[in-house]
């Protein structure tokens, strides 16, 4: 049984949606956000919003939406035509997107996804010792918080819906982290960029986890707009690429714990794609 419910803490990492309407909005670029701004990083949000505008000399507002699902929804109504997204949504409308940008953590443009249990939990090692308890994913359309472990189950030959005793969507990275803190959930999948951050930021919540395992590289979260519009993202490209080119952007993605952004390339999303074959039945079980 799989139950969808809000995440109970405000908190996750500030995940950008950068995005100007076809043919101009009278308000300038509009920025989606993520699942949520985290705690604490109002002004960080603030800084960056500024710092694009003074870049793109247009005026910058968010919209904030709370899944991927939605961002989707906007951006390939046309509403927004640049947003930032995770790797799973890219490659399920790769034909009607391209590609602005991909961030660089930790010298590569790839991230992982982490499995997590209670920190007070020192016996289980792998998601198979999590056969009939609570599982806490982040979103149906993430790929560290619900794809990899899905096919993790289907490559070792279970069912992923008869595996777990309850199920459940925070729909935030940082959601899952606390659900998992507070042992509402016996484990649970996050984006391992995320972890790594908050247990920077909010240490004292990420200690009361562990990390049990690693995933493999996948391409990091890219920035993406709809074909039809992408001859007007030179402008954003430009200033994410060079946005670790001066000193006040350096300074920005620090504090987002980034090293900047590279053009990218759709071969990065390759091992996504196959994952996703897998859990559609549209290729055999190794």
């Amino acid at each position: 049984m799989v139950m969808r419910v809000r995440g109970h803490a405000a908190w996750g990492v500030l995940l950008l949606c950068a995005q100007a309407l076809a043919g101009g909005h009278a308000d300038g670029i509009r920025i989606g956000l993520t699942p949520v701004v985290p705690d604490g990083q109002i002004d960080l949000l603030e800084e960056v919003r500024d710092y694009l505008a003074a870049g793109l000399g247009e005026p910058v507002t968010f919209v904030q939406r709370r899944s991927y699902r939605e961002v989707m929804d906007e951006l390939l109504s046309g509403r927004i035509d640049y947003a930032w997204i995770c790797g799973l949504p890219y490659i399920d409308h790769e034909e009607a997107l391209e590609l602005i940008g991909v961030p660089v953590y930790q010298g590569r443009p790839h991230y992982r996804s982490y499995l997590i249990v209670p920190a007070i939990d020192q016996t289980t090692e792998s998601i198979h010792d999590l056969e009939g308890r609570v599982f806490a994913f982040s979103d149906p359309d993430s790929n560290s918080g619900y794809l990899v472990p899905m096919t993790q189950l289907l490559a070792a030959g279970r069912q992923p819906d008869r595996f777990f005793s309850q199920t459940f969507f925070t729909w935030t990275h940082a959601d899952v982290i606390a659900a998992v803190a507070a042992r509402l959930a016996d484990g649970g999948a996050v984006d391992g960029y995320v972890w790594d951050y908050l247990s920077q930021v909010r240490p004292e919540l990420t200690a009361r986890t562990r990390v049990v395992w690693r995933s493999e590289p996948y391409g990091f979260p890219p920035v993406v707009a709809r074909r039809s519009s992408v001859t007007q993202g030179g402008g954003l490209r430009d200033r994410l690429l060079e946005m670790g080119d001066d000193a006040y952007g350096s300074q920005l993605l620090q504090r987002l714990r980034l090293d900047g952004f590279v053009a990218g390339d759709p071969a990065l999303y390759e091992s996504i794609r196959e994952q996703r074959a897998l859990l559609q039945g549209e290729r055999p079980v190794p």
